[in-house]
């Protein structure tokens, strides 16, 4: 019987894919059979210790650093992948930044930085990508809570979230008749080195577990299996879809 949610044969470019996140979902792909490219921008000891793990594991990841709001990052990308061969080429774009300021607090180049990582990126990855995605490639956009409710001091963040889904919304039509599917994950959420950016953490940890009706938050194997899932053969029949995992917290009042 064929493995549905396997990804052998399938070459898969994770952004921000060596932190939180992006690197549990580094792991997990490479661990269903992915060829796994983890791009990322700057930490090279968070690269090196997935490189050596990966080693450890036998599994075929390889770090690239590449800063994907500038034309040479990207460019380095895409020599990347087009060495794929004749590999389907997949992309999870978790890469992402932001201020976490009151709005009377942000500035016109908090805005800019924010959309060149969270959204331009994506936008540009995509067209440059777009030759390669055929038939089976699966584009799996992260996002957050931030892009539906209001979150505080999070405005820049989840406006960027908001338009990563709505843009990417749009291309699961427009791609779906070339075989490439499209969706959106949204974690709720997750203990990560990302949270020491709030400067009332702990309140706001606290508060995540208790909305929680688990009384926990979720953790980074659960949001990594469900980027396999929608990587994989067996989300076939998703498209344009946000799959949200948050343990039920967005249902509680």
């Amino acid at each position: 019987m064929n493995d549905t949610f396997g990804l052998q044969g399938r070459c898969v470019l994770v952004t921000g894919g060596t932190r939180g996140i992006g690197r549990a979902i580094s792991l997990r792909l490479a661990r269903a059979g992915a060829t796994v490219v983890a791009n990322y921008a700057r930490n090279d000891g968070a690269a090196q210790a997935l490189r050596e793990q990966a080693v450890q594991e036998g599994l075929a990841i390889e770090v690239l650093r590449a800063d994907l709001t500038l034309p040479k990052g990207l460019a380095a990308v895409n020599e990347r992948m087009q060495q794929g061969g004749e590999l389907p080429i997949s992309l999870v774009h978790c890469a992402a930044t932001g201020v976490h300021r009151p709005f009377d607090q942000l500035s016109a180049k908090h805005w800019d930085w924010t959309m060149a990582l969270n959204v331009r990126a994506f936008f540009e990855l995509m067209q440059q990508l777009l030759p390669l995605l055929r038939e089976g490639s699966a584009v799996v956009a992260v996002s957050s809570a931030g892009a539906v409710r209001a979150v505080q001091a999070y405005s820049t963040v989840g406006a960027s979230k908001g338009a990563l889904e709505a843009f990417a919304r749009h291309l699961a039509v427009e791609l779906a008749p070339r075989g490439v599917r499209v969706n959106i994950l949204s974690p709720g959420s997750v203990e990560t080195d990302a949270w020491a950016a709030f400067p009332d953490k702990e309140a706001r940890l606290a508060e995540a577990i208790r909305r929680s009706p688990r009384g926990r938050m979720v953790d980074l194997d659960e949001v990594a299996h469900a980027a396999q899932f929608l990587c994989s053969p067996a989300s076939s029949g998703l498209i344009g879809h946000t799959l949200v995992v948050d343990g039920g917290a967005r249902v509680v009042d």
